[in-house]
């Protein structure tokens, strides 16, 4: 079970919803939609029902106002993306129950860019990062800057993108995995896919969110 509630972001006072978990969190997850999405993605929103029963936290904002929106140099500038996160995840440092949470990156096509181009910028405060249908070589030489885990997961039958992931992940120099769904397409729509990709997630949240929670009781 989890309450939720509506927040805003930053100084553009993004609209965004937090649901927390009714048991006590063991993580907090941003979510960075791609191009053409927002916090209402139900992609997303799929992924994030399956990490709140792990026990985890889940920020879903939409990144750009909505006259930004609008302009499409705007959804595909990854810069103001990750910008965008890292207001948010300064927000969280300001929230009692969240500061103390350690954080993980969801990001999808471009959000996917964003977050790791924010996790190589704020290496203290990202703590894993997962990428689903994600465009992580627009993330460029922040590639290897990176040091939270990092888990790409790509579509089987998306072959383009996943080429572009398999070039990605031989930049990344961190913890590292790529994890193939067969059969799926770029958005995961076939029966069953979407599923494997919230299970996926949600382990490596769940186990690498967990190393950080160890990491600071030692």
């Amino acid at each position: 079970m989890t309450f939720g509630k509506a927040v805003t972001i930053g100084t553009s006072q993004l609209p965004g919803t937090l649901e927390m978990p009714t048991d006590e969190a063991r993580g907090l997850v941003i979510f960075a939609h791609g191009s053409g999405s927002s916090r209402l993605s139900p992609r997303n929103r799929q992924v994030a029902a399956r990490l709140h029963e792990r026990r985890l936290a889940t920020l879903l904002f939409d990144l750009l106002t909505e006259d930004e929106a609008l302009d499409r140099r705007k959804v595909f500038d990854i810069p103001l993306l990750a910008r965008r996160l890292g207001e948010a995840i300064a927000w969280r440092g300001t929230e009692p129950a969240l500061s103390a949470l350690p954080c993980g990156l969801f990001g999808a096509s471009t959000g996917a860019a964003a977050a790791l181009l924010a996790a190589a910028e704020l290496p203290a405060a990202v703590h894993a990062v997962v990428s689903r249908g994600g465009r992580p070589d627009l993330a460029g030489s922040a590639l290897p800057l990176v040091q939270a885990p990092t888990l790409l997961i790509v579509g089987g039958a998306d072959t383009e993108v996943l080429q572009l992931n398999l070039g990605a992940l031989a930049r990344l120099r961190c913890t590292k995995q790529l994890d193939v769904v067969p059969n799926a397409t770029h958005l995961f729509e076939e029966p069953g896919t979407l599923e494997q990709v919230a299970e996926r997630a949600s382990d490596w949240f769940a186990a690498h969110l967990k190393e950080k929670r160890d990491a600071d009781r030692r």
